[in-house]
């Protein structure tokens, strides 16, 4: 997937633990970690929000993008 997440990076960075962290924003450590690995599908925004501020970061610092030319191509519909 083209959409990576580069909380571990910010999180080495800073010295905090994952459990600390998911402790301090009100998630399980398993939620936390799911993210951490990429194998989410998405995040809500208010999660985000509360990562961004435990961490004093923006969501750009949390995930990063590798081209890939089949973003460009259209997306079938998913309403069928």
């Amino acid at each position: 997937m083209p959409i990576r997440t580069t909380l571990d990076e910010v999180l080495a960075r800073q010295g905090v633990k994952g459990k600390d962290l998911a402790a301090s924003i009100g998630i399980s450590e398993t939620q936390l970690s799911l993210f951490r690995s990429g194998k989410v599908r998405g995040i809500r925004f208010s999660t985000l929000a509360r990562l961004c501020a435990a961490l004093r970061c923006s969501p750009g610092e949390l995930l990063g993008y590798d081209f890939s030319e089949d973003d460009l191509r259209p997306q079938p519909d998913n309403d069928e």
